[in-house]
């Protein structure tokens, strides 16, 4: 018993469990939205465990499928099947079984997240193959994380009835593409060593810098559609407004000769975006709803 719990504490952290909250609150902001206000305890719980489960099904068979390309980077060869902490068919067991939450999760919630269960597993599941053979897995990755918003909506309404998932899944999907972009130009010499695609490898450092600005730039548009769409005052502008502070601060942090700053852009700003704009619109749907 004591191997299998620190084989799967060695998991979760190999996976970094932590950063489900990059997507988490997008989740929980498209459930508040559907709501029209506070979904149920139990809409809560198992859009939860649904976010845990793919995203950790997702990290889990992306470390298995790139096991033999991390031993060859200096910066991931210390992961725990490359260093030899886990074996594979630990970390295989822990994807079935974290797949497995995952589709009883989308079965708890309605009929039609069960039918789409699928579609969503599929997509979290191909990006880690992308890299072999296109430069647009950044954009792929962003569709992963962009099902999250639209998937809680479907998963309170059990339809998709109006555009406003759609939009704030645009923003997800941007946001999330333009910071894959930033945090793959640290690995560009060695995915073109390794013929892996990603755009640092096409492009070069300086150009795919601008790449993810022209991402987030447009990610940033998507945001101020989506408040001039849902229409919920002031404090959905805070949100908006702070949004594009941290994107312009992400980008101070990170120049094309000094990459040192990555992880405090990619893993701090990042954080923080999707908190914020949870509050911001969340408390807002809430604020609108009591005085109306």
């Amino acid at each position: 018993m004591s191997t299998t719990l620190r084989n799967v504490r060695l998991t979760l952290d190999m996976i970094k469990i932590e950063h489900t909250l990059f997507a988490l609150p997008f989740a929980f902001l498209g459930a508040v939205l559907a709501a029209n206000g506070l979904p149920s305890i139990s809409q809560v719980f198992w859009i939860s465990m649904a976010m845990v489960g793919a995203r950790s099904t997702a990290m889990a068979f992306n470390r298995i499928t790139d096991r033999q390309f991390d031993a060859r980077n200096p910066r991931t060869q210390g992961r725990a099947i490359p260093a030899g902490l886990l074996s594979v068919g630990f970390v295989w067991a822990f994807t079935i079984v974290a797949a497995t939450i995952f589709l009883v999760a989308a079965a708890m919630l309605n009929r039609l997240t069960l039918l789409l269960a699928p579609v969503a597993l599929a997509s979290v599941l191909l990006y880690s193959f992308t890299k072999r053979w296109t430069l647009l897995s950044h954009i792929v990755l962003g569709w992963c994380l962009a099902i999250a918003p639209t998937g809680a909506w479907i998963a309170v309404r059990g339809t998709l009835d109006r555009s406003l998932p759609l939009l704030l899944s645009l923003v997800v999907l941007l946001w999330t593409a333009g910071f894959d972009v930033l945090y793959s130009c640290q690995d560009f010499e060695i995915d073109r060593r390794e013929g892996l695609r990603s755009i640092p490898a096409r492009f070069g450092v300086v150009r795919s810098l601008w790449i993810a600005r022209a991402l987030h730039v447009g990610a940033f548009a998507a945001l101020v559609a989506l408040y001039w769409y849902v229409q919920l005052g002031p404090l959905a502008l805070v949100g908006v407004v702070m949004t594009g502070v941290l994107l312009i601060y992400q980008h101070t942090l990170v120049r094309a000769d000094d990459l040192s700053r990555l992880n405090a852009a990619f893993f701090t700003t990042n954080a923080f975006v999707s908190v914020i704009l949870f509050i911001t619109f969340g408390g807002a749907v809430l604020i609108h709803l009591r005085f109306n």
